[in-house]
């Protein structure tokens, strides 16, 4: 009876530590469900996964959408809010990294004729962001009828305009050139 005891409150101790269904990723705890601020609109996590680069550990990626969506096309294809979480792990990611890597994503997931399209509003984007330092978190939402809100550490850095930004965006994680496989499975919830 005794050892049934600790189990029960060791395993009470973990669940008031890590909410139901919240994932401990890099030990980086990622909740199951958010509201994004100013709106209020509740998200589920669709999944979550390391961004690695060789061996590194670059970031946590985390996909938030107002429920759990199967297929990377189907959740490009989807209007509603969501949400893109980052956390750095890596000790530093220059602007000048980030700003290559943002290119590089949009790059490889759209032809020259879209990337005319998105290049003044991707600069634009690239601009919102300094150094990522380890323990940083950028929040990429989408937010219908106004357009990508970007946040770090909280801080609201600006608004991208235009529905048509966010799913290329996405396109960087879950695309058919995603930024690595590994991480698309991971955020689509198929790992």
């Amino acid at each position: 009876m005794k050892r049934m005891m600790k189990g029960v409150l060791g395993l009470l101790c973990l669940l008031s530590i890590f909410p139901l269904g919240a994932a401990e990723i890099a030990r980086v705890t990622v909740p199951d469900k958010i509201t994004l601020e100013g709106d209020g609109h509740r998200l589920v996590l669709n999944g979550a996964g390391i961004r690695y680069k060789f061996i590194f550990k670059i970031y946590v990626g985390a996909l938030y959408l107002p429920e759990k969506i199967p297929t990377a096309e189907e959740i490009i294809a989807s209007t509603g809010p969501k949400r893109i979480l980052m956390r750095f792990l890596y000790d530093k990611v220059d602007k000048r990294d980030l700003e290559q890597a943002w290119r590089e994503g949009f790059a490889a997931n759209h032809d020259e004729q879209a990337m005319l399209q998105l290049e003044e509003r991707l600069s634009r984007f690239s601009a919102l962001f300094s150094d990522a330092l380890k323990g940083d978190e950028f929040w990429l939402d989408n937010i219908p009828g106004v357009g990508t809100r970007v946040s770090v550490n909280g801080e609201p850095k600006g608004t991208i305009p235009g529905d048509d930004f966010y799913p290329a965006l996405l396109r960087i994680w879950i695309g058919s050139e995603p930024v690595t496989a590994e991480l698309k499975r991971a955020m689509v919830g198929q790992e």
